[in-house]
């Protein structure tokens, strides 16, 4: 055993089932507030043509809300695959930050337990497992990262998008607009309490304020969904160069 790897303290098995339960059950209000917005997406896909089957397949595969409405909001018939290809792109993006935020958090992680920790990353999971990280270090727990918090909390995500988007697949058909409901605003909810709990000044939201604008202007002024793709690039541009003057 070299002297970084003596360093770090492993989790024990026992310690890492109690860490991983820790990160379950702190996930389960954002579980919750995917439910909703899971079944709306599920029932748009079958809107657009998608079996119950190919949904779960499209949710487990591209782990990302954002670019999954983007994608079925592009969708036709025959599918425009390289306009869908780049706008997916475009709006996980933001993972590229995301994972720069959190790589030094994981620096000593293992390739084969980083890798599948940061395909089940997601806006939430990110948020929940860099600020339970930054306590922990602020509490001197060496390592901050608790890999079995992070997965307990992103495996339960996961499931619970799979599971409610292929609910919403098969009962779409019954319930009819699922807008009419307000489901649709249980992902702004989530997003606000994350944002809130994240909150570091005005000055760390200006890629937000960039991203917003650039939206609402090219939805106003451009027809079809390159609103999506304006607001994602303009937000990831922002971010460098307010990270640069920083």
């Amino acid at each position: 055993m070299n002297d970084a790897e003596t360093c770090v303290q492993e989790l024990l098995p026992e310690s890492a089932r109690s860490e991983g339960w820790r990160g379950l059950a702190a996930s389960f209000p954002v579980m919750i507030g995917f439910v909703p917005f899971a079944l709306v997406l599920g029932a748009q896909a079958t809107e657009k043509g998608f079996s119950a089957a190919e949904v779960p397949l499209m949710m487990g595969l591209n782990f990302g809300g954002g670019s999954e409405f983007a994608v079925l909001k592009l969708w036709t018939s025959p599918p425009h695959v390289l306009l869908v290809v780049a706008v997916t792109f475009l709006v996980n993006s933001r993972h590229l930050l995301m994972g720069a935020a959190l790589a030094p958090y994981i620096q000593h992680l293992p390739k084969r337990k980083a890798f599948p920790a940061l395909f089940l990353m997601c806006d939430e999971s990110w948020a929940m497992g860099l600020a339970d990280a930054r306590r922990r270090l602020s509490a001197g727990a060496v390592p901050g990262f608790s890999l079995s918090y992070y997965l307990g909390a992103s495996a339960g995500m996961y499931l619970t998008w799979i599971v409610f988007t292929t609910i919403g697949a098969v009962i779409g058909p019954w319930i009819g607009d699922v807008h009419a409901y307000g489901f649709d605003m249980a992902f702004t909810a989530v997003f606000l309490v994350l944002l809130k709990g994240m909150w570091k000044g005005v000055r760390a939201a200006y890629p937000w304020l960039v991203s917003l604008c650039s939206a609402a202007l090219t939805c106003h002024f451009v027809h079809g969904a390159w609103y999506m793709a304006a607001g994602a690039l303009s937000g990831v541009i922002s971010a460098f160069f307010f990270s640069e003057e920083k």
